[in-house]
């Protein structure tokens, strides 16, 4: 068997290619896009890489293979994904984050303000994922102004941020770490 090597030194001149075999600049909102996706998938990583419980475990695999899917249909200029043989998201993915960000809810007091993110490193790294979640759909929706992605994948996106901002607060919860609440101060 063959090995692969890492790397190719095509990127060397400062351009990458996508799966159509277009090079486009490394700075490409396209690039920006798929690149921040690999990187929410990194911290989602990280946070299953701590103890927690293992029902949260296997939602945070599932949505690491969600966002590969997503990061491939990123990296495709062209063809549709499915085309290719590669799977795209769907709305089943969005209602099932709905599921789980519902029944964290039901769990969890109900939210009257903002929340300073802390207090314990798992719900750190959740609030960081969740800032992380919020760049990538910056950057798939600028990229949607420039050419027609896969709609499903925003709302995804947005749906994950939410998820992840849940799963903050129910690592609190569930640390019984005190959330500190947010009151802005009222002008004098």
């Amino acid at each position: 068997m063959k090995k692969i090597k890492v790397y190719t030194k095509t990127g060397d001149n400062g351009t990458t290619g996508l799966f159509s075999g277009q090079r486009v600049p490394k700075h490409h909102v396209r690039i920006k896009a798929y690149g921040t996706i690999d990187e929410l998938n990194s911290w989602l990583g990280l946070i299953r890489s701590e103890k927690i419980n293992p029902e949260q475990a296997e939602e945070l695999i599932k949505i690491q293979h969600d966002l590969m899917y997503i990061g491939s249909e990123l990296a495709n200029e062209g063809e549709q994904s499915s085309a290719i043989g590669i799977e795209t998201i769907d709305e089943d993915a969005v209602s099932l984050l709905e599921n789980w960000i519902d029944r964290m809810t039901d769990e969890l007091p109900p939210l009257k303000n903002f929340v300073i993110p802390g207090g314990h490193i798992n719900v750190s790294n959740a609030h960081l994922a969740r800032c992380v979640c919020r760049r990538a759909e910056r950057f798939i929706t600028e990229l949607n102004t420039i050419t027609e992605t896969n709609p499903v994948i925003v709302f995804y996106i947005n749906r994950l941020s939410d998820y992840l901002f849940t799963l903050a607060r129910k690592f609190a919860f569930d640390y019984e770490i005190e959330e500190i609440k947010w009151t802005p101060r009222q002008k004098k």
